[in-house]
């Protein structure tokens, strides 16, 4: 009891000392949906490579391939492996004891990204369908918050995070799909944009846009409004992994890399965003991996598609490169965590208790 009770009094003090000292003013989240722990931090896989998932072997270890990991971890992610792993954080390696889950049952897009964002897995939110999220979301509670107000947006891939984050109610800006912007005073790179979402052809299908284009409504918006709360979710990964493309899949995960890159350098640019914004970035599932072509699928049925990851950089974060903790993570903490980086303690709606943030983002270990 003494043991439960020094524990509870250490969480409270490293609250109220993180309380007095942050220094996050604004927080950027990105998503890349599906992309899994393995390429993350091996790289590109070469049972994969020599299978039949990939065309134009020869141009795919040319471009990703290395003997060594952490070299060819490097190829597929520089930045990620240059400087989140120097400046930030990053858990879910697998390999040296790291895991981070999602804790949902489910294993796919829709249920992913609400326990993400509600601190919490809903047996309700089972679909993919355009099904209405009843559940408060940690970027609508932001918006609530003062000066904050009408400085939360989100720029999405796919159609369906209208539902996921309720916008119709959360009030918060919102893009998706082939959906253009539409708010007072835009500037011609939005207008042209706009423009563009009816010229570029659906490669992914009428609900899922490319993800440039989301990089560059998302980029072009902060640059112009400067949110406070920006959301970015990209798509492309899971995609071509279910088409069994793994060359365009680890294309597409370098190209990620780089949109993330430029997004921190304009953060680092810009005096409203520099040494005061958290970026985090994480995903909404993982894959399976037994038989090789289970990395293609993704859902219950589908051993290890729960194992996720995800990452932090920021001015609140101590550099400690890949963590490895004594207890599993999971992504119903991301939303609590999001909330404390910022100064807040997110309460979720209907009772639901929130999981707690990863306290390791803040102290130093």
């Amino acid at each position: 009891m003494k043991k439960i009770i020094l524990s509870l009094l250490l969480a409270g003090s490293l609250s109220a000392l993180f309380a007095q000292q942050h220094k996050t003013e604004n927080v950027i989240i990105v998503t890349i949906d599906g992309l899994r722990w393995q390429e993350v931090y091996r790289g590109a896989d070469s049972a994969l490579i020599n299978s039949n998932e990939t065309n134009e072997k020869d141009a795919v270890r040319k471009n990703f391939w290395k003997a060594n990991t952490n070299d060819r971890r490097k190829l597929l992610m520089p930045f990620f492996w240059s400087t989140v792993v120097q400046q930030g954080q990053l858990y879910g390696n697998r390999d040296i004891g790291s895991k981070d889950e999602v804790a949902n049952p489910y294993h796919f897009s829709y249920p992913g990204y609400n326990e993400i964002f509600t601190g919490f897995p809903d047996p309700r939110m089972n679909t993919n369908e355009a099904i209405t999220n009843p559940n408060m979301n940690v970027l609508e509670f932001l918006n609530k918050q003062k000066g904050f107000q009408h400085k939360v947006a989100a720029f999405s891939s796919w159609e369906r995070f209208t539902q996921i984050l309720n916008t119709p109610r959360s009030g918060i800006l919102n893009n998706s799909g082939y959906m253009p912007v539409n708010v007072p005073g835009m500037n011609d790179r939005l207008k042209q944009l706009n423009e563009m979402l009816d010229e570029v052809p659906h490669f992914l299908g009428d609900s899922t846009r490319i993800d440039f284009l989301t990089f560059e409504f998302a980029k072009t918006y902060m640059q112009q409004y400067k949110p406070r709360a920006l959301y970015v979710a990209f798509d492309e990964p899971d995609d071509l992994a279910h088409a069994g493309n793994y060359k365009f899949y680890l294309d597409r995960i370098r190209q990620e890399d780089d949109y993330i890159k430029q997004l921190w350098q304009y953060v680092q640019s810009d005096p409203a965003y520099k040494n005061k914004t958290t970026l985090i970035i994480t995903c909404d599932h993982g894959r399976g991996d037994v038989p090789l072509t289970k990395w293609r699928d993704h859902g219950t049925e589908t051993p290890h598609s729960e194992q996720t990851w995800f990452a932090v950089l920021g001015p609140d974060t101590p550099a400690g490169g890949e963590m490895k903790l004594p207890a599993t993570t999971y992504h119903k903490q991301l939303a609590q965590t999001i909330a404390k980086l910022l100064g807040f303690d997110f309460k979720a709606s209907a009772g639901h208790e929130v999981g707690d943030a990863v306290e390791s983002v803040f102290v130093k270990k």
